[in-house]
């Protein structure tokens, strides 16, 4: 059984199984989140949803580059969660599988190509009380 966090289903609902994958990104205290302006303003992890024919792992990199600009090395896994979510820019009930890992990054290539996300570095304990989803704090408090 994979931890829930956040709002319960609505049991009249049907949800979409959608799963995704995000980084816990550390780098001289600090650590790399996006800022993601719309539906609303919320800072998150970077990274997003797997693709079909896609690993995990080959989302997670192009999920950050597209974020935040950044290319990422030597990504692990250390858990998963899951919450149920509206996504607006799919007009989608979601049960989102959230796999996250820690991931170290190199260097930035470009700004970042997703609308409406900018990179933004967050002391470490900062950033794990300013994100905007409770599975995201979580892993970020247990990974510090």
């Amino acid at each position: 059984m994979i931890r829930r966090f956040g709002e319960p289903p609505c049991h009249d609902q049907t949800y979409v199984r959608r799963l995704g994958a995000y980084a816990i990104l550390p780098l001289n205290g600090a650590l790399l989140l996006t800022h993601q302006s719309s539906p609303w303003p919320e800072f998150q992890l970077p990274g997003g949803g797997i693709d079909p024919g896609e690993s995990p792992v080959m989302a997670l990199h192009r999920e950050v580059a597209e974020e935040t600009g950044w290319k990422i090395a030597a990504p692990r896994r250390i858990g998963a969660f899951r919450r149920f979510a509206y996504m607006p820019e799919y007009d989608l009930f979601a049960e989102k599988i959230c796999l996250v890992y820690v991931a170290r990054p190199v260097r930035q290539l470009h700004a970042p190509t997703e609308a409406g996300h900018t990179a933004v570095w967050k002391p470490a304990a900062v950033a794990a009380r300013m994100l905007g989803n409770a599975g995201d704090r979580h892993f970020v408090a247990r990974w510090m």
